[in-house]
């Protein structure tokens, strides 16, 4: 084999990488509780901590960060921490926020579609961060001060990481979600993933902390999250989870615990989850499902990628009738001004429907000039994007 052919196989993975046997090699382990000695004790693979663990002095703080960061990134992948909030109220006060909010923009008729549930089986609260400062300013200053979500966000992400959260709530009848990994990756079709070369596979996990808030009793009727440990570490996932094969050991071998209101679970994006069905009669199941991000997510510099995008439409739709750019070069003219990536964005008003992901600016650029959509139309598309995709 050629050094090119070696070079491309490392870098470019294809869209049926990822051997299911391998898979069912790493998942199989069982997790040392040698390793974890922390832990309260350690339940169908998943370490479970105490949450008064964090009252301690800085440097037994940072010991028991360090353990967490082991457990997310090369053991179970998921954290389980018994009790985070042991003043109950905060969380029944930031319930009956989310309650409120959900009910108003369901009499405003938003209906908040769900990346991975069918349409109804939940009620969501996008950008409940946000809603839940603006609405309960102090609540939300006793909901975020807990120590259990400072430390474990800080452990995996360093001290600038980026809070979002979004409320779920599962109702009775509500059905399971697809097995899946998170954001970034994770909310592409495996088509766009493939089209990523490997070392950024590797990296996506460590960009973002998935994590979940438990608003009320979860016994295993309600269907508390199905989890697989040791899943985060088969490289190939992004690529090989939507396959049948893996579904189904998926359905076969899956962890689920019984929760209580006041615990909190973090669990490494990567790892194969999905929300349970809720067989429950009487049980909404509510979640506020944390996504933590890294600060360095970001670009260096803030680039008003709309109005380049405006300004160089009629170029390229002038070059592009007179055959001046190629279709390739096109792309790459797009790529160097417009917004590539879809998110972040107001998923009240910019919502993920008939896919994972609403468009990009890219995305709208690229049908326009297809269908030679005037500048002044385009000027108005991406207004309208744009305005979209403000906070509320």
């Amino acid at each position: 084999m050629s050094d090119t052919k070696t070079h491309s196989d490392n870098v470019w993975l294809s869209k049926d990488a990822g051997d299911i046997s391998e898979f069912r090699a790493l998942v199989r382990q069982q997790a040392n509780p040698e390793l974890y000695p922390l832990a309260d004790r350690i339940v169908s693979n998943v370490p479970i901590y105490r949450g008064d663990a964090v009252n301690t002095s800085p440097e037994e703080l940072k010991t028991l960060m360090a353990e967490w960061v082991s457990v997310l990134k090369s053991g179970p992948g998921i954290v389980v921490i018994e009790g985070a909030f042991t003043d109950t109220s905060i969380i029944d006060r930031a319930t009956k926020t989310f309650k409120s909010l959900i009910n108003q923009e369901k009499q405003a008729g938003i209906s908040a579609s769900d990346h991975f549930a069918k349409p109804g089986s939940n009620d969501r609260v996008w950008n409940a961060l946000e809603k839940h400062c603006m609405a309960d300013p102090e609540g939300f200053a006793l909901y975020y001060s807990n120590p259990a979500i400072a430390a474990i966000s800080h452990a995996w992400l360093g001290p600038a990481y980026q809070m979002t959260a979004q409320v779920n709530c599962v109702n009775p009848g509500g059905v399971s979600q697809h097995a899946h990994r998170d954001y970034h990756l994770g909310f592409m079709e495996v088509e766009q993933m493939a089209r990523y070369p490997a070392h950024v596979h590797d990296i996506s996990p460590v960009l973002t902390l998935q994590g979940a808030i438990v608003h009320c009793d979860m016994p295993i009727e309600s269907g508390p999250t199905l989890y697989l440990p040791f899943s985060q570490m088969f490289f190939e996932g992004y690529l090989a989870f939507n396959r049948p094969e893996f579904q189904a050991y998926f359905a076969e071998n899956y962890t689920q615990l019984p929760l209580k209101k006041g615990d909190a679970v973090f669990f490494n994006p990567a790892l194969m989850h999905g929300a349970g069905s809720n067989v429950s009669k009487d049980i909404f199941r509510m979640a506020n499902l944390l996504q933590v991000s890294s600060a360095m997510g970001r670009a260096m510099e803030a680039v008003d990628r709309t109005a380049m995008a405006q300004k160089l439409y009629p170029t390229l739709l002038s070059m592009d009738a007179a055959k001046q750019l190629s279709t390739t070069q096109i792309d790459a003219v797009i790529a160097s001004s417009a917004e590539g990536y879809p998110f972040p964005t107001n998923l009240d008003r910019d919502p993920p429907a008939g896919g994972l992901a609403p468009k990009s600016q890219q995305d709208h650029m690229r049908t326009a000039l297809q269908a030679k959509v005037s500048a002044e139309d385009f000027n108005k598309i991406l207004d309208g994007l744009a305005q979209k995709r403000q906070p509320n």
